[in-house]
């Protein structure tokens, strides 16, 4: 979401200097590479570039398509295969073994419906979405592009080809999932269909000065972020500008005004006991996929122990969603080191992943997309 979030900001900033653009986005991937599909870029008349399709090898030529497209004002799909390691062409000797289909749409700002208009409905509000681009392999086919925006509230489409892929667009909102499928058509157009969640929100009780380097290293993610605690020489918003909000709070108020999803992430670092324990006796009524807890093993069963006494039994599934004490097992020892360990730790609860090194991981790094048909 944050790629998306810049994309737009760049967006706005070339339509005030009345720049023309194009979007570049990874629509279909076959073998490996190191975007998925979804990845986009925005690139502009002179030649600014925001996001990115790969690790910055396709970058040079995905450039000239881009401009190409401005220039032309059409959408145009390129295919980049990198699994030809004896080919000259540029972005094919990558090592990544795979082939990358591109798509480039020229944003005709007064297009009712045009793809950064779509895309700015993910910002409309905290909301999962859906957003489906349509492409074709085939040579010389007609490329619609984005067309689509969907959650629960609204539908917004700029093509009747959108409504045929409803009830998919529908099933890839339920389960959370970003598919490729196949129509049956003479334009043999296929559809990316694609999940995306509001940005993860993270809470932070606690304003001490080993939350500093936590906090600007999830600015660099795109999270945001959250905090307060009882102290007000802490809690001062010059200390965490990276912040999307600071507070003086005492912990019985701390949620009142907080929307808790299953995007939301909490830690524990106030470093005074009591704060803690009543924090963690409101998120247990909460749906919080993780609650983190700084401090030893000792302080955590303390606190279970005390939860008991006041007749509170923390059931097996809250202690699945209570880390502590939190981070994955990297040695971190420095207020920096130990804000890498717990973002790492989160990402992984995230993605459902282990945290393990990807030299003992096999098969692929990256999930494959499910390749469907969808019969006309």
């Amino acid at each position: 979401m944050k790629e998306i979030s810049e994309i737009l900001k760049a967006y706005s900033a070339a339509k005030a200097a009345g720049k023309k653009a194009a979007l570049a986005t990874v629509v279909k991937v076959e073998g490996s590479s190191y975007r998925q599909p979804g990845a986009r870029m925005l690139v502009t008349e002179d030649g600014l570039l925001t996001g990115a399709i790969s690790g910055g090898c396709l970058e040079g030529d995905a450039l000239r398509k881009a401009l190409l497209s401005i220039n032309q004002q059409q959408n145009k799909l390129i295919t980049y295969n990198t699994s030809n390691e004896n080919d000259s062409e540029v972005g094919l000797q990558l090592g990544c073994n795979g082939i990358v289909h591109i798509l480039f749409e020229y944003i005709n700002d007064e297009k009712a419906n045009n793809p950064i208009m779509l895309l700015q409905q993910l910002q409309a509000e905290r909301e999962s979405a859906v957003v489906v681009t349509f492409f074709s392999l085939k040579r010389q086919a007609l490329q619609y592009g984005t067309i689509l925006f969907y959650n629960k509230s609204k539908t917004i489409y700029s093509n009747d080809l959108a409504l045929e892929i409803l009830p998919d667009t529908n099933q890839a909102l339920e389960s959370k999932t970003t598919v490729v499928k196949e129509l049956q058509d003479d334009n043999h157009n296929e559809a990316l269909i694609e999940y995306i969640s509001p940005p993860i929100s993270l809470i932070i009780a606690g304003a001490g000065n080993d939350v500093q380097p936590l906090v600007k290293m999830v600015s660099l993610l795109g999270w945001e972020v959250t905090i307060g605690e009882g102290r007000a020489t802490h809690a001062v918003t010059a200390r965490f500008p990276e912040s999307k909000q600071v507070m003086v709070v005492n912990p019985d108020q701390f949620l009142e005004n907080i929307n808790i999803d299953d995007q939301t992430y909490v830690l524990l670092m106030t470093h005074n006991y009591k704060y803690d324990l009543a924090m963690l006796k409101l998120l247990l009524k909460t749906n919080c996929p993780y609650i983190g807890i700084l401090g030893p093993k000792t302080k955590l069963n303390r606190m279970l122990d005390d939860l008991l006494i006041e007749g509170i039994k923390v059931t097996e599934e809250q202690l699945q969603r209570i880390y502590g004490p939190i981070g994955l097992d990297i040695g971190a020892e420095t207020s920096e080191e130990i804000a890498l360990s717990v973002i790492a730790e989160i990402k992984a609860v995230i993605s459902r992943k282990n945290g393990t090194s990807l030299k003992y991981k096999e098969g692929k790094i990256h999930n494959t997309l499910e390749l469907a048909s969808l019969k006309k």
